[in-house]
């Protein structure tokens, strides 16, 4: 499955639209990444905790979107994005949406 945030896919005709896909997961910190969150603001840096979070949040809605992707027949998902909201104190939803497509080889 190609997936990319362009609009179109290099050596790639996009036959067909199959429409909007996406995936999502929602997320909860912890107190135990909290604790040492609060400490990393004291002394500045990274706070590799969140960070990883975020990463496994994304990477758990791409695959999601990817899953749906396939089950309404995309080859390909374009113009992809990403969104996060709160939706309770302490917790947040990560959305990856993007237009589900069939596409094949460019003829030369």
């Amino acid at each position: 499955m190609m997936i990319t945030t362009a609009e179109n896919i290099h050596g790639k005709k996009i036959l067909k639209s199959i429409g909007l896909v996406r995936g999502n997961t929602i997320r909860a910190r912890n107190i135990g990444r909290d604790i040492i969150a609060v400490l990393r603001t004291l002394v500045g840096g990274e706070i590799t905790e969140y960070t990883k979070l975020m990463a496994e949040a994304r990477e758990q809605a791409l695959d999601r979107m990817e899953s749906e992707a396939i089950r309404l027949g995309a080859n390909a998902i374009v113009g992809v994005r990403f969104s996060t909201s709160v939706v309770l104190g302490g917790s947040a939803e990560l959305l990856a949406y993007g237009t589900g497509v069939v596409v094949s080889d460019l003829e030369n």
